[in-house]
């Protein structure tokens, strides 16, 4: 805690911020492209779910970088003294639909600001609420799940991760490779090292590669569930990162029915590590 002030962090709770954007066509072309999907959206489609993670971009001046190109420490977030950040999950309502061509805004707040210390070291969770709104209607209301933690002791035992499970409904292997990072890092003005630069990634933080970005896993879930029912309308979305996912070695995407309108997502690594979890649920047909 000598390096924590948690009291200094937590004064930025119910910090708020709003960001408006124009839906444009290029970012979902984009990246149904880099999904490897045979698509093309227009002025008036629906976006697909988490594909607003595409807008209301925070953008700074590539002098404010931090030393691992995310945004300098302050601002909206936390200065949060320790360099590990990572978006360990997020829950989403979709009630209502987004489409091409609208014009949106974003409110941000911090919900919450905590600290505890693990085996691995200090960790700071906050937690934050996105709200998307079309004119006064909310169109996504989310609860998004950052976590800081220190850079790990060489020495210290590493975890093993749980096992994915063996049995699944429907699947998809995933190929992951520098291309697919940097096409994705760039729709989502992202910066950080961990996903482009791999003398960073394996020498300064550590990784066993470059680290393939939380929100893409989860993107490629729902991605893997849109080819199953493409008529599908996703009302619940939630996740929560397990592992990381390295550019080393293939992954698969994975679904099993739940019940009727519930599904179960995951990723799975190579070495059958369980990466990243998910559950959806689906609008009852009426």
């Amino acid at each position: 805690m000598s390096t924590i002030d948690i009291e200094h962090l937590q004064s930025w709770q119910n910090r708020s911020e709003t960001r408006d954007d124009l839906i444009a066509s290029f970012p979902a072309n984009a990246l149904a492209a880099t999904l490897d999907r045979d698509e093309i959206h227009e002025i008036g489609d629906t976006l697909p779910p988490l594909w607003h993670w595409l807008h209301f971009l925070p953008i700074h001046k590539l002098s404010d970088s931090g030393y691992d190109g995310h945004a300098a420490l302050g601002g909206f977030l936390p200065p949060v003294p320790l360099p590990r950040r990572m978006w360990a999950g997020s829950r989403l309502d979709f009630r209502a639909p987004v489409c091409i061509g609208a014009s949106l805004s974003k409110r941000s707040t911090v919900k919450s600001v905590r600290h505890k210390s693990g085996r691995s070291g200090d960790l700071v969770f906050v937690t934050l609420i996105h709200e998307v709104f079309v004119g006064d209607t909310l169109c996504i209301n989310e609860e998004q799940d950052i976590v800081y933690r220190a850079l790990p002791d060489p020495d210290a035992p590493i975890a093993a991760p749980s096992p994915a499970p063996e049995r699944s409904d429907f699947s998809r292997k995933i190929d992951p490779d520098p291309v697919l990072l940097f096409r994705y890092s760039a729709l989502t003005f992202n910066g950080h090292r961990i996903h482009y630069d791999h003398p960073f990634c394996t020498g300064t933080e550590g990784y066993g590669g470059l680290v393939v970005h939380g929100p893409l896993l989860a993107t490629l879930m729902l991605d893997l569930l849109r080819r199953e029912y493409p008529a599908s309308e996703v009302t619940h979305f939630e996740f929560r990162a397990l592992a990381p996912v390295f550019d080393t070695q293939h992954f698969s995407v994975h679904g099993a029915y739940v019940q009727d309108n519930k599904i179960t997502l995951w990723i799975a690594r190579e070495d059958g590590a369980l990466a990243m979890q998910g559950h959806a649920t689906l609008k009852e047909p009426t």
